[in-house]
C-alpha cells in the first residue's frame, strides 16, 4: 500500500508522499551537467539551504484516473469521448487498452516564497529554491508513474512511461483535452485559457497500459524507480523517488 493513496470509484489520489528530491535533478535545472560540471562549495551550500527551505514548503499531491481506450490510430487515442492527438503514439506505445490521465503538484507555497525572495533581492536563493521546486515536482511525477507501473504488474499488464503536452511532439494546446480527462481538481490544480497550470509547479501526465504496450523507451524512469522487483526493469535504479 503506497503512503497517502486513497481510492474512489474512478480516481486515485496521492497525498503526503514521502518524496525524495534528487540533487542532480535540481542542479540540472541550474544548468549543471551531471558528470561534467562540478558545483563549487558555495553553490552546494546554497543548494543545501534551498533544499532545507523547500522541504518545509512543498505539499505533494497528485490525482489520476484510468480510462478505457475506445479507438486509436497512429497518431490519436480516443478515451472518454475525448480525442488526444499525439503524433506517432502507436509506434511509441504499441497497442494500449487503457490510459491513466493525471496531474501532480507540490502546491503554491514554494513559488510564493520564491516571489518573496525576488522582492527581497535574495536572487541566488530564489533561483535555487525555484529549481528545488522543479526537481520536486519531477520526482513526484516519476513517483506516480512508478506507482501506476506497480499497479500494472498486479493486473498483469505493461505500463508505458509518462508523457505530457508540450513535451516531444505533443502540442501543448492538447493540455485542455487532457484536463477534460484527468481529475485535476482532486489535486488542487486548475488550467487557464493559455494552458498554464496553477499552481505553476505542476505536471500533467498520461500513461498507457495493456498486455501489448511497449516499455522499450522507459529508461529514465527505470533509472530512478523505487520498485525493487519490477518485472519490466531495463536498467538498475540510480536514485529513488521516495524517501
Amino acid at each position: 500500500m503506497i503512503a497517502g493513496r486513497a481510492h474512489t470509484e474512478e480516481v486515485t489520489v496521492f497525498a503526503d508522499v514521502p518524496l525524495a528530491i534528487d540533487p542532480d535533478e535540481v542542479l540540472r535545472f541550474q544548468g549543471y551537467k551531471r558528470g561534467i560540471d562540478v558545483p563549487t562549495p558555495d553553490v552546494l551550500a546554497l543548494f543545501d539551504e534551498a533544499l532545507a527551505l523547500g522541504r518545509t514548503l512543498i505539499a505533494p499531491s497528485a490525482a489520476v484516473r484510468w480510462l478505457d481506450v475506445t479507438d486509436r490510430s497512429a497518431g490519436t487515442v480516443v478515451v472518454g469521448g475525448v480525442t488526444l492527438t499525439i503524433p506517432d503514439i502507436e509506434r511509441l506505445w504499441g497497442r494500449v487498452e487503457r490510459v491513466a490521465a493525471g496531474v501532480c503538484t507540490i502546491g503554491d507555497a514554494l513559488e510564493r516564497r520564491v516571489s518573496e525572495l525576488w522582492d527581497e533581492r535574495e536572487l541566488p536563493l530564489a533561483v535555487m529554491l525555484d529549481s528545488v521546486g522543479s526537481g520536486a515536482v519531477e520526482s513526484l511525477a516519476e513517483y506516480v508513474n512508478d506507482a501506476l507501473c506497480q499497479e500494472g504488474i498486479r493486473r498483469d499488464v505493461k505500463v508505458t512511461n509518462r508523457i505530457s503536452p508540450g513535451y516531444g511532439t505533443w502540442d501543448v494546446a492538447e493540455q485542455s483535452q487532457l484536463f477534460r480527462l484527468c481529475p485535476a481538481a482532486a489535486a488542487g490544480v486548475s488550467l487557464n485559457d493559455a494552458c498554464f497550470m496553477r499552481p505553476a509547479k505542476s505536471i500533467s501526465l498520461l500513461v498507457g497500459a495493456g498486455p501489448e504496450a511497449r516499455v522499450d523507451h522507459y529508461f529514465s524512469q527505470c533509472a530512478r524507480c523505487w520498485m525493487a522487483e519490477c518485472a519490466y526493469r531495463r536498467v538498475p535504479a540510480r536514485r529513488p523517488v521516495r524517501r
